[in-house]
């Protein structure tokens, strides 16, 4: 079903980028289709799902528009094109509005992709050796959950009190003496062909058909999950609403579980 549903997306995507101009009809129409964007996996998967199976029955139409860049999202939803976005979680949107501004507000939460190490060099953490390379992303909110998380495996320590933009001067111990090497996210499931061990989230293990990982970040209390984010003009449309219901439901949860295997993309508790 994978498949299918991102060959569908992929077209809608490539008819729909000449379309980020204007405001959205659905905030002149209320009977409009909801213009929402996402990255294609899962975000958009999730998505058609939703478009082609529950929101007939609660009469909302969505159209779908993916992104391959994180910030374009945002920027449509801020100035009218977009009338939600699903694709981050709350500390990148709060860092997005702190570095660009923009009327964005966090609406509900859907799903979380648990950072992972992932390696095709080891099988175990165990295994890890002395001036090991391993690389984890360079986001500012990103590159704190990875560091975090080699933390809670033992494998450096960070200063006490250290804020969610946790970067490598806060390393305290480094036992191993890894190198960090820092670099955008997408870029990372690349370079395991190359470093012993890398950190990487979620959709991007997705993409790249990693689904062994090492370690996950915990879930628990987890402030990382993704949602819906809308504008003002949005924020109380009943669409948006149905919408997020919709992304809640029992039957999206099942979804998440069958299609991607309680790994790289849980349902939100």
């Amino acid at each position: 079903m994978r498949t299918r549903i991102l060959a569908s997306l992929l077209t809608v995507s490539a008819l729909a980028l000449a379309g980020c101009g204007g405001g959205s009809a659905a905030q002149d129409d209320p009977d409009a289709a909801i213009k929402v964007g996402a990255t294609a996996q899962p975000h958009g998967e999730i998505l058609e799902y939703v478009k082609e199976n529950l929101a007939p029955e609660r009469n909302l139409k969505i159209e779908i528009e993916t992104f391959s860049d994180y910030n374009r999202p945002n920027a449509a939803t801020a100035n009218g094109s977009l009338d939600a976005n699903y694709y981050q979680h709350k500390p990148f949107l709060e860092e997005y509005k702190e570095e660009r501004g923009g009327d964005l507000h966090w609406v509900a939460p859907v799903h979380l992709e648990p950072l992972g190490i992932y390696s095709k060099k080891i099988g175990s953490l165990d295994e890890v050796s002395d001036g090991d390379t391993v690389t984890i992303p360079n986001d500012p909110s990103n590159r704190g959950r990875a560091l975090k998380l080699l933390q809670d495996k033992g494998l450096i320590e960070l200063k006490e009190g250290s804020a969610e933009e946790t970067n490598v001067r806060d390393i305290v111990s480094n036992p191993k003496n890894l190198q960090i090497e820092e670099m955008k996210a997408a870029q990372i499931p690349r370079t395991l062909q190359d470093v012993r061990f890398a950190v990487v989230n979620g959709n991007y293990a997705l993409k790249a058909n990693l689904d062994d990982p090492l370690a996950l970040e915990s879930t628990e209390n987890n402030p990382y999950v993704n949602g819906v984010v809308t504008n003002s003009e949005m924020r109380d449309d009943p669409r948006v609403d149905k919408l997020v219901d919709l992304l809640q439901s029992q039957e999206v949860k099942d979804f998440i579980n069958e299609e991607y295997g309680g790994k790289s993309v849980i349902p939100a508790s």
